[in-house]
């Protein structure tokens, strides 16, 4: 993915988003590009998912759910309430059938972005805890300590990230993505070992 496409990208966003949503998108990328080169991933895939991570939030909610089921996407009883969730699904499937990126590494950090997943691969960690940390977020709890763990240890981040998540969604099974939690229990494990 060279520079230049990089370029007609962030310009195809900018119409697509509101302003702020555009910030945060160009905040993922360039914190996606620092993690990247701070864990030794490979910059030009962090930086294209970082930036085409939130392509389809700003999408209506209803043109979320029509372009998911048409697609054949999994849509969980949570998202089939609350549409706005399928944002990550539809996003990887707009990334690719729109913007033709093929990589199937960028794809999944698209997809997995909100939830995360087990076993998440270097790019899929970057991606979804430089959404969590870019400069323009400020209300997440424990943002500093979780900042200088990003650049620390990449597990434990993302570890702290799920838990903060969790902590705030709280317990009720309706309320929770059952993936999150399956991928907070995953890092706790692996962290405890």
């Amino acid at each position: 993915m060279d520079a230049i496409c990089i370029k007609d990208l962030k310009k195809d966003l900018k119409r697509s988003m509101d302003d702020s949503r555009f910030e945060h998108t160009l905040g993922v990328m360039y914190t996606s590009a620092a993690l990247a080169m701070r864990h030794g991933c490979d910059l030009e895939k962090a930086m294209l998912a970082g930036l085409m991570h939130d392509c389809a939030k700003c999408m209506p909610n209803a043109k979320k759910l029509k372009i998911a089921e048409k697609n054949g996407l999994e849509i969980t009883s949570l998202e089939r309430k609350n549409p706005f969730m399928l944002h990550a699904k539809v996003g990887a499937l707009l990334a690719k059938k729109k913007y033709d990126i093929d990589d199937e590494e960028v794809l999944g950090a698209i997809r997995w972005h909100t939830t995360g997943r087990p076993d998440m691969t270097l790019l899929e960690k970057i991606v979804y805890v430089a959404d969590y940390i870019e400069p323009k977020r400020d209300k997440a709890p424990n943002l500093p300590l979780v900042r200088r763990l990003a650049f620390e240890d990449l597990d434990e981040a993302l570890f702290r990230i799920l838990s903060d998540t969790l902590d705030y969604l709280g317990d009720s099974p309706e309320d929770v993505d059952a993936t999150t939690k399956e991928t907070y229990d995953f890092y706790r494990e692996r962290l405890q070992k």
